[in-house]
């Protein structure tokens, strides 16, 4: 990341959680080169978030690294309580963590169902919940959820993912209408954005056959639509724009 190609800073703080690796790494340094202060979260990967950290004090911006469960009150409690002690303010909210797990149709469990609800919907909802306030208190902010086209093209062997991100849909509509117009609620709903490392190249193959752009997606791809809601769409509220290469036409 060149320090010399990055936006003067804007003295917005955005908060991205789960940013210390793939998807939301890419986000927190698209922000911080579009000129926002950036708190990196993490649960449990705190060499790789000081690495992003690092990056972004590179370019001049402030930056803070916190770590947490999501899926804990009083975690997230405390998370927010350090974005109050060390920055002030927060701008912007980036919903990005969240786990993905198969759940084949014969194994399915409660259990499935809660684990994918508490970290997909729950955990944003609560962290949402902290923002509003805080956002209230400044001039409006911005909160971005990360879905996906799974959220209303279900996956076979993924139920209780596809209904997690369906309800952050939801939530990203509603919340969209009930705090408008000082907060605006948008999503980003990647299509297949890297592929795991154990994936058959023959089964790659057949994803990309789906895509009318002829590739998956990056993570950059991703963090550029991140950065459009954020500071480029003042009057777009309440959108879920796919990055999916065309994949959810058919």
């Amino acid at each position: 990341m060149d320090p010399a190609n990055a936006t003067p800073p804007t003295g917005l703080v955005a908060l991205v959680t789960g940013s210390s690796r793939r998807v939301g790494a890419a986000i927190a340094r698209e922000l911080a080169a579009a000129g926002l202060d950036v708190v990196i979260h993490h649960r449990d990967s705190a060499e790789e978030a000081q690495e992003v950290a690092r990056d972004i004090q590179r370019l001049g911006r402030r930056t803070l690294v916190v770590q947490g469960d999501l899926t804990r009150p009083e975690s997230v409690e405390a998370l927010f309580r350090r974005i109050d002690e060390n920055l002030g303010r927060l701008d912007v909210l980036v919903n990005s963590a969240a786990v993905f797990r198969r759940t084949p149709v014969d194994r399915l469990s409660e259990e499935d169902l809660s684990f994918h609800l508490d970290a997909n919907l729950t955990a944003p909802y609560r962290c949402i919940l902290q923002a509003i306030p805080r956002m209230r208190a400044g001039n409006g902010g911005s909160i971005v959820n990360l879905t996906d086209v799974a959220a209303s093209r279900p996956f076979r062997n993924h139920v209780p993912y596809c209904v997690s991100k369906a309800g952050l849909e939801m939530l990203t509509r509603g919340l969209a209408k009930a705090l408008a117009p000082s907060i605006r609620v948008n999503a980003v709903a990647p299509g297949t954005v890297l592929f795991r490392d154990d994936e058959p190249e023959a089964e790659r193959r057949v994803v990309i056959a789906r895509i009318p752009r002829g590739r998956i997606g990056t993570p950059e791809d991703v963090a550029r639509a991140v950065r459009f809601l954020v500071l480029e769409a003042p009057h777009v509220t309440g959108a879920v724009l796919p990055v999916d290469g065309g994949r959810s036409l058919d």
